[in-house]
């Protein structure tokens, strides 16, 4: 399988751009970053060019989401600031051409029902499936555990069905994070089977922790084989808080990158 490295998690210690260079002679096959906007997007086209990693991933904007916030994407009263992000993530990954753009649910906003939230969701990734689909890029849309984030809105691989089936594009697949699915308990190779064929990009870390593979409890091999068995032949993204020096964390990557 082809590995991502998280850049936003990885090589912390580093600027951005040099987390690049390092994924590279760390042997990752591509990267992710959460929210690049950061950098001018020809920088970072040119960075990527220059170690000869592809770009797998990046987030639409998502406002006040990582600060507490309830984000942007399923809240009526922000519309207008969910389309102007919208269109600047249009506008960067046109210049650095992502395989996938995540559309971030957010938490459920005060005075907002869930109905009223989960409408204006549906709305604003059927737009932004339509609008990636015209540049070729996969608009994915992911579930994360009430524990690490509480209010938000899309927990559960049923969350995620639902979703999925209420937009009803082409364009739009899940984004599936093995941490997330074992930080509440559940059977994740019935959430694999559940998705199955609707699974665009899969991310991980160990649980409990976050950490890299075998800093917790998880065990990986039931659960790529699941993966491999419902089809998946994507990418997997290490999106994990490196409990030492991420070079000396990656004891796993020989192993995966072989699966």
């Amino acid at each position: 399988m082809k590995i991502a490295a998280n850049l936003s998690l990885l090589f912390g210690e580093l600027p951005l751009l040099a987390r690049i260079r390092a994924a590279a002679a760390a042997g990752f096959d591509g990267v992710e970053i959460q929210f690049p906007y950061e950098l001018p997007a020809l920088q970072l086209k040119e960075a990527l060019a220059r170690a000869g990693l592809p770009l797998r991933l990046i987030n639409l904007p998502a406002g006040d989401l990582m600060s507490g916030g309830p984000g942007l994407a399923a809240v009526p009263a922000r519309q207008a600031e969910f389309n102007a992000a919208l269109q600047e993530a249009l506008s960067y990954a046109a210049m650095v051409r992502p395989a996938c753009v995540n559309v971030l649910p957010g938490r459920l906003a005060e005075g907002v029902s869930r109905e009223q939230a989960l409408a204006c969701l549906v709305a604003n990734l059927r737009q932004s499936a339509e609008a990636f689909a015209v540049l070729g890029i996969q608009v994915l849309c992911e579930a994360i555990n009430p524990l690490d984030m509480p209010g938000f809105l899309i927990n559960t691989p049923e969350h995620l069905d639902e979703l999925l089936r209420a937009v009803d594009h082409p364009n739009l697949q899940a984004q599936f994070d093995l941490y997330h699915m074992a930080r509440q308990g559940l059977d994740i190779p019935a959430a694999i089977r559940l998705l199955a064929g609707r699974i665009g990009h899969v991310q991980f870390a160990d649980c409990p922790g976050r950490g890299e593979p075998g800093s917790g409890q998880l065990d990986f091999a039931p659960l790529l084989q699941a993966l491999q068995a419902s089809g998946y032949a994507g990418w997997l993204g290490a999106e994990y808080k490196p409990s030492q020096a991420t070079e000396q964390s990656l004891g796993w990557l020989p192993a995966w990158q072989a699966l």
